[in-house]
């Protein structure tokens, strides 16, 4: 594939706090650690250096895994190298989307894997892993229960229980069969096939399901996923879920800082509790809220605990409580000798809402880096592109605009009125003075009349370059083709179609291209055709 990349700001596609992140603005920089650079890495080295808790992840990965490692060296090397001083992850996080979801789940592991090798070329005597942190936790089964391929919407349309990740997908026959139909005949169709019914269909839940295939997708090169929903992990984290329930301590800190956020114009994304944990069973996952009579309600379970019985509780079971949006980046810097989470611009965003929480419980904050957005096309695309005269930084322009943008450039016809309306304000201005000279009080009544003929002058303006487009009908219907073609549903097509479409057609050549061609710390949407 070939590449050329623009600037996140061109697309006008993400928001203006990541833009600021980008740009390193001053007003932003006390809401973050280390910056997104080499230098910044070289920080964040020291930062982690003492992490503690090695052994027990590794033997909780081995448990996780199981017999998966078998077949997968290269992660099996990386879990090993994980119980070494000298070994650190970099970790990108997602919800258990059925077949993956969203084409940017896979753009989140690429950039993972390509910063993890950029950083071991610049600290050769470090080890870095890269890591998919699964949101086994997470109960919003609909926002992860279906996903296109080729436009069309494929459901996994069962009730949701629990945290998804506890889900059986013995249900999912039905919705396997739908997917597959969806890939044709082809070698690259039949290897993703049996990539999906070994996931799904031999009576896993969704976590290990999840596992599965992004194991077979991303092993060759060592990523480490992660299920946090285990007991030996939130055992490590059970003092800071103490803390966060009884003395509130994270709401306190993360209300304050979004409002300095939000005082100083940035957006916010997430508000916390008093209490930013739900209690986890097979069955639900409800939130834990403190009543008036001081005691802790599990709602809608009729469940309830004093504060010593909470305490005891939280010791004896922490696997039953789950931490929310805010609690989740903190629970993941606990658990892991990590030095950087990779997200989407909406996560790095809510991720700047929550360095005091983690500066309060001595935890170091990680670094920042919003994760590779990218679009895939082919030279037939790429070709028509640049016969219309439009180039890969102007069709994020609407299709109106870009339209409009072509008939002038190439009609043989004056569409625009800007002469004949600096005429006609000359003779207004004469006709304003002599107004003014009969009677002040007539100068409204001038403009009045200046504004309407402003406006019909504009309307006709609109209506020529109107009546033009239909001396360029073939040239403008193929500029909104390639724009369905690109921005699918309107919206960047990373956000929209499943990685099905493009595995058919690449095959494993696709993930092998997005981690060569990402660039991690340049920030730069990535075209790749």
């Amino acid at each position: 594939m070939k590449a050329t990349y623009i600037d996140y700001k061109d697309t006008n596609s993400f928001s203006k706090t990541l833009i600021a992140y980008l740009a390193g603005e001053e007003n932003l920089k006390p809401f973050y650690g280390n910056s997104p650079t080499f230098e910044g890495f070289e920080d964040q080295l020291k930062l982690k250096s003492n992490f503690a808790h090695r052994e027990v992840l590794v033997s909780s990965l081995k448990s996780q895994y199981g017999d998966l490692l078998k077949d997968a060296p290269e992660v099996a090397k990386h879990v090993k190298l994980l119980a070494e001083e000298n070994t650190f992850t970099v970790t990108t996080g997602h919800q258990l989307n059925i077949f993956t979801g969203p084409l940017y789940f896979i753009f989140k592991i690429a950039c993972a894997i390509r910063l993890a090798k950029d950083l071991k070329e610049k600290f050769p005597d470090k080890n870095f892993v890269p890591v998919y942190w699964m949101a086994s936790e997470d109960h919003d089964f609909e926002e992860i229960n279906n996903t296109r391929v080729y436009g069309k919407k494929i459901v996994w349309d069962v009730p949701g229980i629990s945290g998804t990740g506890k889900m059986d997908t013995n249900s999912m026959q039905d919705v396997v069969r739908q997917y597959i139909g969806m890939l044709g005949l082809s070698d690259n169709s039949s290897k993703l096939a049996q990539i999906v019914e070994d996931a799904y269909l031999k009576g896993r839940n969704l976590a290990d399901a999840t596992r599965v295939l992004a194991n077979a997708l991303f092993k060759d090169y060592g990523l480490v996923i992660v299920d946090a929903d285990r007991r030996e992990l939130k055992h490590i984290f059970a003092a800071i879920i103490q803390h966060d329930i009884i003395e509130e301590k994270s709401f306190k800190a993360i209300s304050q800082t979004t409002t300095e956020l939000e005082n100083k114009g940035f957006s916010t994304q997430v508000h916390a509790r008093e209490c930013n944990f739900f209690y986890l069973t097979e069955e639900y996952r409800e939130r834990i809220v403190k009543n008036e009579d001081g005691r802790y309600e599990v709602l809608h379970q009729n469940i309830f605990f004093t504060e010593d019985e909470l305490k005891e509780a939280i010791a004896s079971t922490p696997e039953r409580f789950s931490p929310n949006v805010v609690m989740r980046p903190l629970y993941q810097e606990v658990i892991l000798p990590n030095l950087a989470y990779i997200g989407g611009g909406a996560e790095i965003v809510y991720w700047l809402q929550f360095k005091s929480n983690f500066d309060q419980f001595g935890v170091p904050y990680p670094i920042l880096i919003p994760r590779n957005s990218a679009m895939i096309t082919d030279d037939a695309v790429a070709s028509k592109i640049y016969r219309l005269d439009l180039t890969f930084k102007s069709i994020f322009k609407s299709t109106t605009a870009l339209q409009n943008e072509y008939v002038r450039r190439h009609t043989t016809h004056r569409l625009n009125l800007r002469d004949e309306w600096m005429e006609f304000n000359a003779i207004f201005g004469k006709i304003k003075l002599r107004a003014h000279k009969i009677d002040a009080s007539l100068a409204p009544s001038t403009e009045a009349v200046q504004a309407r003929l402003k406006k019909a002058i504009d309307n006709l303006e609109k209506k020529l370059l109107k009546a033009d487009k239909q001396n360029h009908e073939e040239a403008l219907t193929q500029i909104e083709r390639v724009k369905e073609k690109l921005f699918p549903n309107g919206g960047l097509q990373e956000r929209s179609e499943n990685f099905a479409v493009l595995y058919v057609k690449y095959g494993d050549d696709l993930i092998k291209e997005l981690i060569r061609h990402f660039n991690p710390l340049e920030f730069k949407f990535t075209i790749l055709y």
